[in-house]
């Protein structure tokens, strides 16, 4: 029986502009080799930047993407992108990407489109607002839906969830990016956090969107969700049953193919010495099914906190590519 590949990988910032062209050319020397060895045929991207040619007006697009793919299978592939929130063009910086080798029967991002951003009245932003203030997401979530042949499909989600850092505030930041007050940045703390938990609602309200159109449908829920298996935003994606407390729900839940690797293995990202897993492929029930094996591609990995103060112009991404095999 024929078996597929799908991969997930945070590019950490790809982009051509800025500093020595041959910073960049490193970068391709790096991270080709790691695209080569996933072999996917499905493949989700975080973190891509674009831009428009020679710095003039026109449509941005993933011009470092197409070097880093090129003479590559993935240069031939279908290709999704991410757009901005009025959805003419990509962003400047950090994109989602979906790259595949089997046809795109249909594709969509949502942006707000199933949570509205909630309104928060900031209590240590200076000058203070008289009203409450949208808290928007940083980034949509980008949704495709593949054609496997023989009647399947699957559908796939690429979220990239917002990093636990402290969101800016009016008033309570130096321009050094030094924050004036504990209280301002444990409110910008709490702010980034709504928005991760937004997005993964926004997430999850999608994936049973899906269900609700089949009850079989095998989905996979991709990327860099910042937090590991047992906090919030992922349970919140997973809908495990011990959480709803419902057994009739089981069948909705989704479960992270990365469990099928040893404890020892099991982390995408080294934070400080400490081994986190921070980069997941969630699956569905159906999907699950089908799965063969996962692999994390952790074997070159460098401390994310510690080796960017002693490498200059590292061009290694801090985040290890993820791959799940199927039937």
């Amino acid at each position: 029986m024929r078996r597929w590949r799908l991969g997930t990988f945070n590019l950490e910032n790809l982009d051509d502009r800025g500093g020595e062209d041959r910073a960049f050319e490193d970068r391709v020397a790096v991270l080709r080799p790691q695209l080569r060895r996933l072999r996917a045929d499905v493949l989700c991207l975080q973190e891509v930047n674009a831009h428009t040619i020679d710095g003039k007006r026109g449509p941005r697009t993933p011009v470092g993407l197409d070097r880093l793919l090129e003479g590559t299978d993935y240069a031939r592939y279908h290709r999704l992108i991410s757009t901005n929130r009025g959805g003419s063009r990509p962003s400047d910086h950090h994109n989602l990407v979906i790259l595949s080798r089997f046809p795109i029967l249909s594709h969509g991002q949502v942006w707000h489109h199933l949570v509205p951003p909630p309104a928060i009245l900031p209590v240590t932003a200076r000058p203070a607002p008289e009203q409450a203030q949208p808290v928007e997401w940083d980034r949509p979530i980008l949704h495709a839906c593949l054609d496997l042949g023989r009647g399947r499909v699957v559908q796939v989600v690429n979220v990239h969830l917002r990093a636990p850092r402290a969101a800016w505030l009016p008033g309570q930041k130096t321009e050094h990016g030094r924050w004036l007050s504990v209280g301002g940045w444990a409110e910008g703390f709490y702010l980034a956090a709504v928005k991760r938990a937004g997005q993964a609602l926004e997430a999850r309200l999608l994936v049973e969107s899906l269900f609700d159109a089949d009850p079989q449908a095998r989905v996979v829920v991709c990327g860099d969700f910042n937090c590991g298996d047992r906090e919030a935003p992922l349970r919140t994606l997973m809908g495990d049953e011990e959480d709803t407390g419902n057994g009739h729900l089981a069948p909705r839940m989704l479960v992270p193919a990365e469990r099928s690797v040893s404890d020892s293995q099991r982390y995408s990202v080294i934070h400080h010495g400490r081994r986190v897993m921070l980069d997941h492929l969630l699956l569905s029930r159906p999907l699950l099914g089908d799965l063969v094996g996962c692999e994390i591609h952790n074997e070159s990995l460098g401390d994310e906190l510690v080796s960017p103060a002693r490498i200059w112009q590292a061009p290694d991404s801090y985040h290890a590519p993820l791959v799940a095999e199927f039937t």
